[in-house]
């Protein structure tokens, strides 16, 4: 390539990161106020359930995500833990039919039965979120939030799926993913 298309090529390249100019679309992200991409989520938002203490008060975290793709119409949310259940994974929330006017969950909505969207099926059979809990003095666990933006509408899936089925009713309806992952490991 010569200088002077080299320096075209930069220049159109600067131009496309530019907003307003063509291909510059920003991409879908999931972020949260509660803990950065990669970081330790904080013990309040650890999982506590009758029975079942994983060190929180299983207080949902604040998630917020912006520039979804144009055809959405509705939004699912799965928090996985791949190492849970000795490696074989578990699911902490399955949540679904969540309206694309929804940006965000704001903290601790999560943590009770959905009033706008649908709930599905986590491991200890609830249809809200549970937050991380891992054997006591396990390395930290890796807490994936996938928010996916769907063509179907809100009310286009029955309530109580699991997390498999959820993804196999997804397949050929998915637009977009957007992820963050957060870090725990209980303590005694």
């Amino acid at each position: 390539m010569g200088t002077k298309s080299m320096a075209g090529f930069l220049a159109f390249g600067a131009l496309a990161g530019m907003p307003g100019v063509a291909g510059a679309a920003e991409p879908f992200t999931l972020t949260s106020t509660a803990f950065k991409d990669g970081e330790v989520v904080p013990a309040k938002y650890a999982g506590a359930h009758p029975g079942r203490s994983c060190g929180g008060d299983n207080v949902s975290p604040q998630l917020s995500w912006s520039n979804a793709p144009e055809k959405t119409k509705s939004f699912a949310m799965v928090m996985t833990d791949p190492e849970g259940g000795r490696g074989l994974g578990s699911v902490h929330w399955v949540a679904y039919g969540i309206p694309a006017s929804k940006t965000a969950f704001a903290e601790g909505e999560a943590s009770a039965p959905p009033k706008d969207h649908v709930g599905g099926k986590n491991n200890i059979g609830t249809n809200y979120y549970f937050g991380p809990c891992g054997p006591p003095q396990d390395s930290l666990h890796h807490y994936i939030f996938m928010l996916i933006a769907t063509d179907l509408a809100p009310d286009a899936l029955p309530p109580g799926l699991s997390r498999d089925e959820l993804m196999e009713k997804l397949r050929g309806h998915a637009l977009a993913p957007a992820a963050i992952v957060g870090k725990y490991s209980r303590k005694e």
